[in-house]
């Protein structure tokens, strides 16, 4: 059972109990039908309480079970609630800790609330291409107002009990506790109180109604309209509400359903379900249990005070962790330092951080010239130059002074982590943590797993990325590991489009449109084109066989190397980040291409966002099969999190499910025929191939 059911006196009391979240799964849903019924056919039992065992009342569907027929088998969240309602003795909702999704909306259902501080209310299916299934937005707006009731359905953000209570005219909830640790005996006390109460009052009874109707309702549509662009929930979410002020309880009801089940098949609801899933699973790691003993980390230490330095030093501030920032020369230091203090200023002014919480964040920096100042930290990151010879001198410096048993973690984007622990007399504790930029804004942080990595050494920084609220995903050891070992495939395929016919605006703004945050030549203007110059330099001997377009280079040898210069691929204003196409840069690749003797084509839009994509999922795949990445989801991660791909599409990977894996291997071999594109990389890799033979996806 998912469910004790307890007789308190004249009370009984059923406590989900379904860890960690208390969801309601199917034998949850079983257990609370079966303890109404008992409590139902005892005479001794004058009330009933719903409550939630451990630290939560109830997080809602149980993500075991999330989106299989299960989830709808009887008894269902709607005929829960509905014997819940129908129930012959009061029934009272204690609600602590997390009450969200499906658990609010169980505690709607309830004849009366009564609630713990602190606890964190929420409708969030929004956030999984949804709307709420159970009633969720008929019966919030008759406790909570329209507009109160509107705003967190269409945002699914969570509001605290305390302050929902503090509204005026507020009914979700009956009655405070005065604790957390109080809430058990005070709704005991509360549904003593209501037992002979009648009649029993039911949530559906309740008017809904918005005083300025139409007019209100269409400015909502507007506002959502406008921030939700690529998912239709929100808008729906507004639709849902709307019938609810005008429609009998039931008939909303049935609409809010229609709604939902519509949604739980579109696209976009598909993609946010499976990164939901696909975030939860980052954590999974094959060989490493999830009760690996871990290190304890208490101090770090982070080499380089440069913009990776100070960013990824913020992760830890950020999370209580005392840090050591080293650099080689004071002036270096005190720009670094200066450039977090200037971070955090700017937060405090915006509302973002309170003062003292500011203030707290810099007393745990400090900062030294010397590496023996570092020997008892627990950790350190190096975020030095990327470059080998560099990274090799730091790593034989730390192997000398850093305690044993201390993390020594490089901070690069694509050198040989094996090769850098190969520095070291530990290459068990070598690990590569791969922040982006900006480290302390970028969700995503690849962790790099070396051959001799120890497993307590990769449970520590799985650990640590969680602590520091990061995207964590393993990866093996290839030259550019996860996301930028594709990324090189897309930046070619970006180049040959160049070489073929296109400007860097045009595919630009097909990939936009496609949804990517921006398209290749705006993201390289950002990050640096020199950054990508130097890999290509250090990769031409090691890849002498491999085809890239010169253009990149042609664009570098000008010094136009992106926003830092104030020129790229396009042109920027001083103080400004828009892009404005440079018929500079558009003369070098027509003078480029006729050098070469290409006569330019038209290419559509589709093709330009297909190669990109494609190309992503291809080399994609080939990281599969070479054991880099041990799932396609952590893939996807990688893109949502790191590299700007739409949300809405949930990944290269799950995208290519969504298209069809057979129609991409088609389009595939139409562009290996492409006599300016590279036929040997077209060619789909083994996994791709083996399951389109065997209709089976990547998910």
């Amino acid at each position: 059972m998912s469910a004790d059911y307890k007789v308190h006196g004249d009370v009984a009391v059923i406590t989900l109990n379904n860890p960690p979240v208390n969801g309601l799964g199917l034998a949850t849903r079983v257990a609370i039908a079966d303890g109404l019924s008992r409590a139902d056919a005892d005479a001794a039992v004058k009330a009933i309480v719903i409550t939630g065992a451990g630290k939560a009342f109830s997080g809602g569907a149980d993500i075991k079970e999330f989106g299989s027929p299960k989830s709808l088998q009887e008894p269902n969240l709607l005929s829960v609630i509905s014997a819940i309602e129908n129930a012959s003795k009061p029934v009272v909702a204690a609600v602590h800790s997390v009450a969200m999704g499906g658990g609010l909306e169980l505690a709607l259902g309830c004849h009366y609330r009564i609630a713990a501080p602190g606890a964190s209310i929420a409708l969030p299916e929004v956030k999984l291409g949804l709307i709420p299934g159970a009633g969720g937005t008929q019966r919030l707006p008759r406790v909570l107002g329209v507009e109160v009731a509107l705003n967190m359905i269409v945002s699914g953000e969570p509001q605290k009990s305390e302050l929902l209570a503090s509204l005026p005219g507020q009914k979700l909830f009956d009655k405070m506790s005065a604790s957390a640790a109080s809430l058990a005996e005070d709704a005991l006390v509360f549904a003593r109180a209501m037992a002979d109460v009648r009649p029993l009052p039911l949530v559906r009874n309740l008017p809904c109604k918005h005083p300025l109707g139409d007019a209100y309702f269409q400015f909502a549509r507007n506002m959502v309209a406008g921030m939700s662009k690529n998912f239709p929930a929100p808008l729906k979410c507004v639709e849902a509400v709307e019938a609810a002020t005008r429609q009998k309880f039931d008939q909303g009801v049935v609409t809010e359903r229609d709604i939902f089940i519509n949604l739980m098949w579109t696209p976009e609801c598909k993609a946010l379900r499976h990164l939901f899933m696909a975030e939860r699973a980052t954590s999974k790691i094959p060989d490493v249990p999830a009760d690996t003993p871990q290190r304890s980390i208490q101090s770090l230490a982070v080499i380089g005070a440069g913009t990776m330095g100070g960013g990824i030093s913020m992760n830890f501030l950020n999370a209580g962790i005392p840090v050591k920032l080293l650099e080689m020369k004071q002036e270096a230091l005190d720009r670094g330092i200066a450039t977090i203090r200037k971070n955090y200023e700017s937060q405090v002014k915006r509302g973002k951080l309170k003062q003292d919480t500011y203030e707290q964040r810099m007393a745990l920096l400090s900062s030294t010239l010397n590496y023996d100042d570092l020997k008892d930290a627990d950790m350190v990151i190096e975020a030095v130059f990327e470059e080998m010879g560099v990274k090799e001198a730091v790593f034989k410096k730390l192997d000398e002074v850093m305690k044993p048993g201390a993390i020594l973690a490089s901070n690069t984007s694509t050198l040989d982590v094996d090769k850098i622990a190969g520095f070291t007399k530990r290459p068990q504790d070598v690990i590569g943590t791969h922040f982006f930029s900006p480290a302390n804004v970028m969700r995503l942080l690849e962790v790099v797993r070396g051959g001799k990595t120890g497993k307590d050494v990769l449970a520590t920084v799985m650990a640590l990325g969680k602590k520091i609220k990061k995207t964590t995903v393993v990866s093996g050891v290839c030259d550019g590991f996860i996301g930028n070992r594709m990324i090189e495939q897309y930046s070619r395929q970006a180049g040959f489009l160049l070489d073929e016919g296109c400007t860097p605006a045009q595919v630009d703004k097909a990939v936009e449109k496609f949804g990517f945050a921006m398209g290749p030549f705006r993201m390289g203007d950002l990050a640096g084109n020199d950054i990508g110059w130097a890999i290509r330099k250090r990769r031409a001997t090691e890849r002498a066989n491999m085809k890239y377009s010169k253009t990149a280079d042609r664009l570098c040898e000008l010094g136009r190397f992106g926003q830092k210069t104030g020129a790229g691929w396009y042109d920027y204003q001083a103080g400004k980040r828009d892009a404005i196409p440079s018929t500079l840069v558009v003369k070098m690749i027509e003078d480029h291409r006729m050098s070469l003797g290409i006569t330019p084509r038209k290419i559509s839009d589709d093709e330009i966002v297909q190669r990109l994509v494609f190309s992503l999922v291809n080399e994609a795949a080939r990281i599969l099969e070479d054991g880099i990445a041990s799932k396609a989801s952590d893939i996807d991660m990688v893109y949502i999190t790191g590299y700007g791909f739409p949300m809405f599409r949930g990944g290269p990977m799950n995208y290519a499910d969504q298209f069809g894996l057979f129609n991409v291997v088609q389009a595939m071999h139409r562009f290996a025929k492409n006599p300016m594109d590279d036929a040997e990389f077209w060619k789909p890799a083994p996994l791709l191939s083996r399951l389109v033979a065997e209709g089976k996806t990547f998910n």
